[in-house]
């Protein structure tokens, strides 16, 4: 059981947390003053150690090297006893398990680390094999520049071993790599031991230089984690050398391993601006989910395709009221976009359709053509529309062309908002007759619902509703008055309450259901009091929570395995709850 770390922060894999030790330690961190090692069993036996409070004890252990047969590991693995204290074990990928300490050493680090397969393999297998609520120690091989991509890994600690080496060897470490102290023509870090001359800069200044950008960076990786924007830095970051680079890429194809650590949403914007991007988790899921969840409820209508925006919510540009002006609910607004590719009119709010910002040069990537048109194909497939309209700039025309062999009508005749375009745009929708703005409001409840319980979601859960409100701030009642739901508008997502709950509770579709203990919580439900969780259950997921005493709703603040098996941290925020 794990008593002294804790998870409070998710960003993908990486995490920020605490080892709750006498002088609590912030993580991801540097752990050189904080560790206490008991020694190694091959040079002789060991006594247990009898732990403290303010150090983390590594156990007595057999380390093995990368290579070692599984079958000598599985012979020599010692037994791990319980202190009441902060405690690690030594673990290889082939050892790991759940030995009831609160951190493991992965004693293979040096075999790996420069090897972007047997690192990625190493470290999504130790992640999954040992407790979500534990931290994973890599012993001898932090660097400036490799310290945002091991984190990014799941990697929570640290230590200075590979940076003094460095220094001693007279390699000038930052976070774009390393430079001979006798190539340097400046010293170009504020760190105290740089503000020496040139001249006087030896070995121990380097040692000293080394061990402070260290620290800088992992507090600055912390920092970004907080924020939810440590990818956006790590997309950049890593170009620095390609091993790097190459774990980002493996890691990438561990979808199922990301994002089951992935938070549903950030407030954070998410940054556009490479072709990895593409591969984001927030980005993947929010495809995925619009072709498997999404329902074009508007599809009596015509399609109207439209450019995206800069400015976020595209309803809220200059560019789209023109564009909403000229169509006047005759059509269905879908928005084109890189990286996204396909957003429904009812999903622009929902994250991270509002929220990123991508590079604009008025010029498609081979990439983003096939990824988008391939998402726009499979988009069309799930609808029925009479007609489709594109009102788009000519670098979208292939996109299109690509999705479709369909007859589309082109509208822009030289940009999309000069006044010839708006005017054939108005044309193209002669005829049609306009949907009422509450058909398109509950359209955009029910698109929500799907988008994040499930396919059928809207039209079990919100059959009879009125929708209230001015939009975005909508919120959703039944016949009699009662609210069911409301838009968060900062996510476009849904906020339930209780009546909306049971409703959900009652409906045919999956609930995302957090069981709890016989007590009422109050503010928020800690891991300790969850009994079960079910697995789909995201970081930011709407989840209905269910006890012996209590009925509530509220957002997760874990993912569902994570709270089933976490002994510390806040698993769901509790926003309704009543007493049974």
């Amino acid at each position: 059981m794990t008593e002294f770390f804790e998870v409070t922060e998710h960003d993908g894999a990486a995490r920020c947390g605490q080892l709750r030790l006498e002088s609590p330690l912030s993580t991801p961190a540097l752990v050189d003053d904080v560790i206490a090692d008991a020694g190694s069993l091959w040079s002789e036996e060991r006594t247990v150690p009898e732990g403290d409070p303010d150090r983390l004890t590594v156990l007595p252990h057999r380390a093995f090297p990368s290579g070692t047969p599984a079958e000598v590991q599985d012979a020599f693995d010692p037994a791990t006893p319980a202190l009441d204290a902060p405690t690690a074990a030594v673990i290889t990928p082939e050892t790991a398990a759940d030995k009831g300490t609160d951190a493991y050493v992965l004693s293979t680090a040096n075999g790996i680390v420069g090897h972007a397969r047997a690192f990625v393999e190493a470290i999504t297998t130790v992640r999954r094999a040992i407790p979500a609520d534990t931290a994973l120690y890599l012993p001898g091989v932090a660097t400036p520049g490799n310290v945002p991509i091991l984190a990014y890994a799941g990697v929570d600690l640290f230590d200075t071993d590979a940076a003094v080496v460095a220094g001693t060897q007279g390699r000038y470490l930052t976070r774009e790599g390393a430079t001979p102290i006798d190539a340097l023509d400046a010293l170009p870090c504020p760190c105290p031991a740089c503000q020496r001359p040139l001249s006087e800069f030896d070995r121990e200044a380097c040692v000293e230089h080394n061990r402070a950008v260290l620290a800088a960076t992992v507090a600055d990786v912390r920092s970004r984690i907080r924020q939810g924007r440590l990818r956006d830095y790590i997309e950049g970051q890593v170009r620095h050398e390609q091993w790097h680079t190459a774990v980002m890429r493996r890691l990438d194809q561990e979808y199922d391993y990301l994002e089951a650590r992935t938070p549903l949403i950030r407030r954070a914007e998410l940054t556009a601006a490479s072709a990895e991007t593409l591969d984001r988790v927030a980005v993947r899921r929010f495809a995925t989910r619009v072709q498997e969840r999404y329902r074009a409820r508007l599809d009596s209508y015509p399609l109207v395709l439209l450019p995206c925006s800069a400015h976020k919510p595209y309803s809220d540009s200059r560019s789209h009221g023109h564009f909403r002006d000229a169509i006047d609910y005759r059509g269905h607004i879908v928005s084109l976009t890189s990286p996204l590719g396909v957003v429904p009119d009812e999903l622009e709010l929902t994250y991270p359709a509002q929220h990123y910002d991508a590079v604009v040069t008025g010029e498609w990537s081979e990439t983003e053509l096939a990824v988008v048109a391939d998402m726009l194909e499979t988009y069309l497939a799930n609808a029925d529309y009479p007609r489709i309209i594109a009102h788009v700039p000519p670098e979208y025309r292939p996109l299109v062309e690509r999705a479709t062999d369909r007859e589309v009508t082109y509208t822009v005749v030289d940009h999309p908002t000069d006044e010839d375009s708006l005017a054939a745009l108005e044309a193209a929708l002669d005829g049609e007759l306009q949907y009422p703005r509450s058909v398109r409001r509950r359209a955009i409840v029910r698109a929500i619902a799907d988008y994040m319980i499930g396919p059928g979601a809207g039209d079990a859960i919100f059959e009879d509703i009125a929708v209230e409100g001015r939009y975005p701030s909508l919120r959703v009642t039944d016949g009699s008055g009662e609210q069911l739901a409301a838009i968060v508008e900062a996510y476009g997502t849904l906020a339930f309450t209780l009546a909306g709950a049971r409703r959900w509770v009652d409906s045919d579709v999956p609930t995302a259901r957090v069981e709890i203990d016989a007590f009422v919580p109050h503010g928020s439900v800690l891991a300790p009091g969850v009994i079960d969780a079910d697995e789909p259950i995201r970081p930011g997921d709407e989840v209905v929570i269910e006890g012996p005493r209590a009925f509530g709703v509220g957002r997760a603040a874990m993912a569902g395995p994570e709270m089933a098996e976490s002994t510390r941290g806040v698993a769901v925020e509790v926003r309704h709850v009543e007493e049974r």
